[in-house]
């Protein structure tokens, strides 16, 4: 346990700190600075947004909460904002070593660029390419952190539990944290986790991670609010129904010259035993039945609805998701067939087979360079970030809601002068998303998605399932008359946590648990407490022992759960087990070729009886274990014929698809008529005593915030609101004054004394006069500014260097610019 690295709550550390980092803690104790939103650099993270979302961190450390997750839309700025915060926690002391971790080495690469770019001072390393490297921010994969934990300099670890102060999760969820959890359970560090998946699809292990409610992130900024704010642009979805994506195709339903087209197709080795398919049902399509019509009315659809670039001339720049290489290569095909003068350039397959797939990545990302269509298989659903994308295509289904919400975030992003340099409407105002997949309806459907359980390992699933039987067998030892299973599974689970090496540092982080069961007498007699902790804690650790091949070990699986099954007196489960293993032993007595399956066949044809499973056992399962497990890495991988037809589909209709509901008037619509209100209406009595620096009553303040209000329509409160926020104004009227400036007479008047003092050299008197600018302009100025540009240029050492001498003035100077500041009385007289 440790005490107080940045609070007084005790808890579990992975191992000991070594010297320096407890000599770095201690000092860090009493010479940190208290956390000031402030202090975050504008030039790095100046939206409105990101300073809150920082705030909220700021307020979860202040509450001795280590842990926080931001949940922001893509697009909106997380690596900066990311950024931000380790300049303003480096300045004050609280984190000397930061690490930001990401599941791709694209994302890798471009947070290091953000954090080379923004904050140079803390030498950032990419440990992808520079392992060997020392700095302040350390940007790293996940896997590639998980083998350099174990490295050693000398007699001790490169990387202690507290070598980072900070750790910051890219794109944190579920799978991220089953597969790399030990990295953040290793490191006694402070925690921040980004995500662009919407908070209601955050799962609720990503909460308990962070110690939040489910629902409940430290912070969200999401993409209906970008959108209103005008941070990102919106979706304009067309679901596009094609008859065969969506039905199948029926030998039936063919024309005549289709169905000799269909009988005359190799269907592959499966129609030479059952005979030819009368259907293909819509799952095939695009999968491994590739169809020329198609593809072609989708790709008629794109250059015909697409947005557009060059004055129309020219698709913009396009992203569609096909569902593997043959497929993407196929629709690459087609376009080539209909724009020859475009083909080998214009639209590219960009996948990891792909010959130099990251050249093409960089190509696309360049405005007016080929490819303008990019055809992807996985590989640009997420991380890619290209402003011009204005088009996206879903040639694929998506099960999962988060990775269908990244793809969404490809289109999201602002562009101005996307369609020509004129004005506001040649900027980027939406993107076009064509579904021929029918995802939109499946999401309404499945509103959570169907997300990918994230795996447990193989190896974790064996032991679990071994320690499981042993107990059972070693508390009922009828269930194993002749004793032989019952020692081989202790033998054998003993000699996996024997191989665990106490070197590495996710064993050493269970090491008692581990060094338990490394004495062989422990697995004599297990308990329930000892199976608890070997299910829950020694499961899955990593182990030396030779595993051998993947499908002997699967077949282990299946013959062990059906040991379970029998047990357990699960007999659903048990008959669906035991379906498989006859399907498997049915396919091995085809292959009597092989002499290690001909010295089994007569066993194995007797599998086909049901009266060797009449009366079967514990033990007589195992046999059976025993005896096919050799066998089954024979089985060949079945391997579906790719077919290529061209039959007439059909679009059935198209359907406009609302992602969220747009609000009548836009954050930046409803921002640009209050500024044309305000400026339209300077002589408005309220506004009036704003510009002239007189009080306003609460009245007066009621009277104009109607009027803005009524701007908005009946939304005018939110979007009112929201502006305020948005501009960081602290009150309505500090907000009104800023736009509209200050009265020049007012604000010399408000400086005239400072005028007249013949005392003050010409640069004095100089800063003066720049003051009264600034407020003639910017209406509103707060003393910080003072020692800022343009005031900085005058004298860098502010107003108490250039007035040095002078405490009457300088104090003068700050009272009078107090008292420009917008008053608000609440009482008459």
């Amino acid at each position: 346990m440790v005490v107080g690295r940045y609070f007084l709550l005790p808890r579990r550390a992975a191992g000991f700190y070594k010297k320096d980092e407890l000599a770095s803690l201690i000092r860090r104790r009493t010479q940190r600075d208290k956390l000031n939103i402030a202090e975050v650099k504008d030039e790095i993270a100046g939206r409105y947004y990101q300073k809150r979302a920082i705030a909220s961190i700021f307020e979860q450390f202040a509450k001795a909460q280590r842990k926080s997750l931001l949940v922001m839309a893509t697009g909106t700025g997380k690596t900066r904002t990311a950024v931000a915060l380790v300049d303003v926690l480096q300045r004050a002391g609280w984190v000397k070593r930061a690490l930001f971790l990401a599941d791709r080495v694209s994302l890798v690469n471009q947070a290091a660029n953000a954090f080379k770019t923004h904050l140079p001072d803390s030498s950032p390393v990419n440990l992808v390419t520079e392992k060997n490297t020392e700095g302040r921010v350390y940007v790293c994969t996940y896997p590639t952190m998980m083998g350099l934990i174990d490295d050693t300099q000398g007699n001790e670890a490169r990387f202690g539990v507290g070598h980072f102060d900070l750790v910051i999760i890219d794109e944190a969820h579920r799978s991220v944290y089953q597969k790399y959890g030990e990295i953040f359970r290793y490191f006694d560090s402070l925690l921040v986790g980004l995500t662009a998946t919407p908070r209601e699809q955050v799962d609720k292990n990503t909460y308990d991670l962070f110690g939040l409610e489910p629902g409940v992130p430290t912070d969200a900024y999401e993409l209906d609010r970008a959108v209103q704010d005008g941070f990102l642009v919106p979706p304009k979805v067309q679901q596009v129904d094609l008859r065969f994506p969506r039905e199948g195709i029926d030998y039936e339903d063919l024309s005549d010259e289709e169905k000799a087209e269909w009988e005359s197709l190799d269907w592959g080795d499966e129609a030479e035993e059952v005979g030819m398919p009368t259907e293909v049902n819509a799952s095939a399509i695009n999968n491994w039945l590739f169809n020329t019509d198609t593809v072609d009315k989708m790709l008629q659809h794109l250059m015909e609805q697409g947005h557009r670039v060059e004055g129309g001339d020219r698709l913009a720049k396009t992203l569609i998701f096909a569902r593997n290489h043959r497929h993407a290569e196929f629709i690459e095909g087609r376009f080539n067939h209909h724009y020859p003068h475009y083909a080998g350039h214009f639209a590219r397959v960009i996948d990891n087979q792909a010959k130099y797939p990251q050249s093409l990545i960089d190509d696309f990302s360049q405005a007016d360079k080929a490819p303008h269509i990019a055809i992807s298989v996985d590989m640009l659903d997420t991380g890619i970030d290209v402003p011009e994308v204005a088009n996206l295509v879903f040639f694929k289904p998506v099960f999962s809601k988060i990775k269908f919400w990244q793809m969404i975030g490809r289109g999201t992003r602002l562009c101005p002068g996307l369609y020509g340099p004129v004005g506001d409407e040649d900027d980027k105002q939406d993107f076009r998303v064509f579904d021929f997949c029918f995802n939109f309806d499946f999401f309404r459907e499945n509103p959570d998605g169907i997300e990918a359980s994230g795996g447990v390992p193989l190896g974790t699933r064996l032991f679990r399932s071994r320690v499981q039987l042993l107990s059972y067998l070693q508390s009922t030892p009828d269930l194993d008359p002749d004793s032989t299973l019952t020692p081989s599974l202790a033998k054998g689970l003993h000699s996996e946590v024997v191989t665990m090496n106490p070197d590495n540092f996710i064993v050493r982080m269970h090491l008692e648990a581990v060094e338990r069961f490394q004495d062989r007498q422990t697995w004599d007699q297990l308990g329930s407490d000892e199976c608890e902790v070997l299910l829950n804690e020694v499961a899955g650790l990593p182990s030396a022992q030779e595993t051998d091949d993947i499908e002997s070990r699967m077949f282990d699986l299946t013959a062990l759960r059906m040991q379970l099954s029998l047990i357990e007196t699960d007999a659903n489960g048990f008959e669906r087990l035991r379906r498989r293993v006859m399907e498997i032993a049915e396919i091995l007595v085809e292959k009597t070729s092989i002499p290690m399956i001909k010295e089994q066949l007569g066993y194995l044809q007797a599998m086909q009886e049901q009266g060797f499973w009449e009366g079967i056992n514990i033990p007589l399962l195992e046999e059976m274990r025993l005896r096919l497990r050799g066998l089954v890495p024979f089985i060949d991988k079945k391997s579906r014929e790719i077919v290529y037809t061209d039959f007439k589909d059909e679009v059935l209709g198209v359907r406009e698809e609302a992602v969220f509901e747009m609000p009548k008037m836009t954050g930046v619509q409803y921002a640009k008529k209050v500024e044309a209100y305000l400026n339209s209406h300077l002589n408005n009595i309220v506004i009036h005593r704003l510009r002239t620096n007189q009080p306003l009553t609460v009245t007066d303040l009621e009277s104009l915030e109607a009027a803005l209000k009524q701007i908005g329509e009946e939304n005018g409160e939110a979007l009112l609101s929201n502006l305020l926020e948005q501009r960081q104004a602290p009150s309505l009227a500090y907000f009104i004054r800023s736009l509209v400036g200050m009265d020049r007479e007012a604000a010399h008047t408000a400086f005239s004394e400072f005028l007249s003092d013949r005392s003050l050299s010409s640069s004095q008197v100089r800063f003066i006069e720049m003051i009264i600018d600034q407020l003639t302009t910017r209406g509103v100025i707060e003393a910080k500014a003072l020692y800022e540009p343009p005031f900085s240029h005058l004298h860098t050492g502010g107003p108490e260097e250039l007035f040095s001498g002078k405490e009457n003035v300088i104090n003068g100077i700050f009272g009078a610019l107090k008292a420009t500041q917008p008053k608000v009385i609440t009482k008459a007289g």
